[in-house]
């Protein structure tokens, strides 16, 4: 397999409306990819206007970057919730538009008071400080109890602000509004199933996410939405806005923030409850900046060559034959789906309370299921590149993104994808927080597969630990016996299913690591996907660690670029170092802030880090340990980056010179008398190497690191004795610079 390079993006201004739910991805990697594709142009047009096909509709970012490329996209879209967004984010409406739409829901009478007051006072709260009335920005409550704990506020009139015990009349409005609370419930419930339904639980057990007060409010503007005379583009723009309340308004807002992406409906033990008005005018901005409009249709109807998305309605067993035969599919782009039981459920309730029980039926199946397992996932993704196998034509490229990546996700997606008779080409993995990106080709169905071997996947995952020189983590070494068994076609056995099929995968990936003396397990736990991995002794030589490959690679590019910056960076890296070597941001800012200096968005190597600079740098350290051995009674002779102090002829100490923070290749030309001179510049970036490499770490106690500064300051000294040098450098550790810690 040729890996491909991982192809860097950036993270959008802003997240995004629904953004805990939607993948997290980087804008600009799509694009950059189809930019290295070899579709045909459309000269007349000067665009692709090649189609392209997103079986997944779980991105509408993805989508949307794709059509504004100038390609057609065609998506299938089965969540109403996801389909609304993507409409709206392809045409959005102007901010007036949102601004009016709240005006006008605001402006609704209830009873004799404007819908916006009436709202806004069941947020009313009296300062601490000046005791003056203001809104409560958020509520704090603790789980199955009947009213909150804290208020967070910010008093316009004596500036007081920040999280407070809440009064009696806090606690007395809560069970107020509480004694009307089933009367409501009830009245949205019925929006989402009739009353006789068999799944009536299920809708009963999700609208529980929901607290008297915010459900009281949610049916407050549901009922008024109908009355309200709006032109359709007001009305999507209030639609949207109102969707956004509709999450704001759950018990899944942990406070803190501890679960920032929820997969489950479950209650945290401490929860936010926010001001859902103040939620309806933030949310004007994030609708209002998502983008300049792409054309939009509903399949069949036609779109541009130039580009845009058509949306079909529906599943893809249903589209594959109307499309092979219209619509010759240049690519297929996609993040794959995960579970998200939280999501999917509350999207089935949210589709009722908008659009009625009809757009809860094709979706319903979404509020009975409670547990969705990995083999579940993988036969759902089999369905649907099965599907896509059919329509497709063999060789046709498949981009897939799959975010918060993790083992049992990889198994599932690639055994899945593979199993259907996809060829998997690439795997670009970078950490456990970034998406992997996937590349497959269409081909034929597999025949049955051999029987996978333990000793394959344990040579894998030692070829990849040689390669990269230093530990990592479990997901890097999983993927690597994944792709072992992909290319040997081992993945799943032609008479099991898909659950026999993922466990015996991991039951493999367990023994060719725990099974024989090659790996060292550093970690405080037992399981394998817990803590880093690193070659044992008995498994051969490593090569260089990929951090000391990193920093001579961004050295190097920085000495033949004056002034770049990150993502020029990054990509020169990711060129190099392709498939699961991709190296972290982490690691690239930690290198970049030990030899450059940032102005504005760019960076420069620094003047004293300048090839010329650092060699008179060097002389003058090696002047300077001959000085404090002459002062110590000690003879010294200087080879190339060693200087070594000698009494009776024999030596008694060693100074390994570096320059850099390569402190993996002095300790291989080292022995137990050597000590090691770095410039102080690096200490933070060892610092983030020992992070990264218990073996390094293990290794360097047998050593000593010193500063360049710490010689200066010896020198200073007006009385120095062999026992003042030990006691003056110990005394600066390089774990005193290590800074800001970085994800690896």
């Amino acid at each position: 397999m040729k890996h491909q390079a991982y192809i860097p993006g950036f993270k959008p201004a802003d997240s995004g409306p629904l953004s805990r739910f939607l993948p997290s991805l980087e804008d600009g990697v799509l694009s950059a990819w189809l930019s290295l594709q070899t579709f045909p142009i459309d000269t007349a047009q000067g665009k692709p206007g090649n189609w392209l096909l997103d079986p997944f509709g779980f991105s509408p970012r993805l989508v949307l970057e794709a059509a504004r490329s100038g390609y057609r996209v065609l998506v299938t879209a089965n969540n109403p919730v996801t389909r609304f967004l993507l409409e709206t984010f392809a045409n959005p409406p102007p901010e007036s538009e949102f601004i009016a739409a709240l005006a006008d829901l605001g402006a609704v009478k209830k009873g004799d008071e404007r819908l916006e007051l009436h709202l806004q006072s069941l947020y009313l709260t009296q300062c601490e400080k000046c005791e003056k009335q203001v809104h409560v920005q958020t509520f704090l409550w603790r789980k199955g109890e009947e009213a909150p704990f804290a208020r967070m506020y910010e008093c316009k009139s004596c500036g007081d602000s920040g999280e407070r015990p809440v009064t009696e009349m806090d606690i007395e409005n809560a069970k107020s509004i509480a004694g009307t609370d089933k009367l409501h419930r009830s009245r949205l419930f019925e929006k989402v199933l009739s009353l006789k339904d068999e799944d009536r639980f299920y809708a009963e057990e999700a609208i529980e996410h929901y607290m008297p007060r915010p459900l009281y409010i949610l049916s407050t503007i549901i009922n008024r939405l109908d009355g309200l005379n709006l032109s359709d583009v007001r009305r999507r723009a209030l639609t949207a806005l109102v969707l956004l309340a509709f999450d704001a308004g759950n018990t899944l807002w942990a406070h803190p923030a501890e679960r920032p992406r929820p997969k489950q409906l479950s209650t945290p033990n401490q929860f936010r409850e926010d001001n859902l008005w103040m939620m309806l005018e933030r949310g004007v901005s994030l609708f209002a900046e998502s983008g300049s409009p792409v054309a939009f249709e509903a399949w069949p109807k036609k779109i541009p060559e130039s580009g845009g998305i058509c949306i079909y309605e529906g599943r893809l067993k249903d589209l594959a034959l109307e499309v092979k035969r219209e619509i010759p599919i240049a690519a297929v782009i996609g993040s794959i789906p995960r579970p998200n039981q939280a999501f999917w459920t509350l999207s089935a309730l949210w589709a009722g309370w908008l659009w009625g029980q009809d757009a809860v039926e094709p979706y319903r199946v979404a509020l009975r299921r409670r547990r969705y397992d990995w083999a579940w996932n993988a036969t759902a993704l089999f369905s649907i590149f099965g599907h896509l196998n059919e329509l497709l034509a063999d060789g046709v490229p498949v981009f897939g993104l799959l975010p918060e990546p993790e083992p049992a996700f990889m198994t599932s997606a690639i055994t899945a994808a593979h199993t259907a008779g996809f060829m998997l080409d690439s795997v670009a993995l970078r950490t456990q927080h970034d998406p992997v990106q996937l590349i497959w080709r269409s081909t034929q169905k597999p025949q049955s597969g051999v029987s996978a071997e333990i000793e394959m996947i344990r040579n894998a995952m030692r070829e990849f630990l040689t390669a990269r020189g230093e530990p990592a983590g479990y997901l890097h070494l999983h993927t690597a016996g994944l792709i072992a068994l992909a290319e040997s076609n081992s993945l799943k056995q032609a008479d099991d299913e898909f659950d026999m099929a993922l466990r015996k995968t991991q039951g493999m990936m367990e023994q060719a690591l725990k099974g024989s003396g090659d790996f060292i397990h550093y970690s405080s736990g037992e399981g394998v996907d817990t803590g880093m991995w690193s070659l044992g002794p008995l498994a051969g030589t490593k090569g260089e660690s990929l951090s000391d490959q990193v920093e001579i690679a961004i050295v190097t590019y920085l000495q033949k670029n004056r002034n770049v910056i990150f993502l020029e960076v990054e990509n020169d890296l990711a060129s190099q170092f392709p498939g699961l070597m991709t190296p972290s941001k982490g690691l690239i800012y930690a290198v970049l802030n030990s030899y450059a200096d940032k102005d504005g968005g760019g960076w420069a190597l620094r003047e004293e880090d300048l090839g010329t600079a650092r060699r008179e740098e060097m002389k003058k350290v090696f002047s300077m340990l001959e000085e404090i051995g002459r002062r110590l009674k000690y003879e010294s002779i200087q080879g190339d980056k060693v200087l070594t102090w000698l009494e009776d002829k024999k030596p008694v100490k060693k100074f390994y010179v570096l320059a850099s923070a390569l402190v993996n290749r002095a300790l291989e030309q080292s022995d137990e008398q050597t000590v090691i001179i770095i410039p102080g510049g690096r200490a933070a970036l060892v610092a983030y190497k020992l992070d990264r490499d218990a073996s390094l770490k293990e290794r360097l106690k047998k050593h000593r690191l010193i500063k360049y500064r710490s010689l200066r300051n010896l020198l200073e000294l007006p009385i120095l004795t062999r026992e003042t040098f030990e006691d003056q450098t110990a005394s600066d550790p390089v774990e005193k610079s290590t800074g800001q810690r970085m994800m690896f």
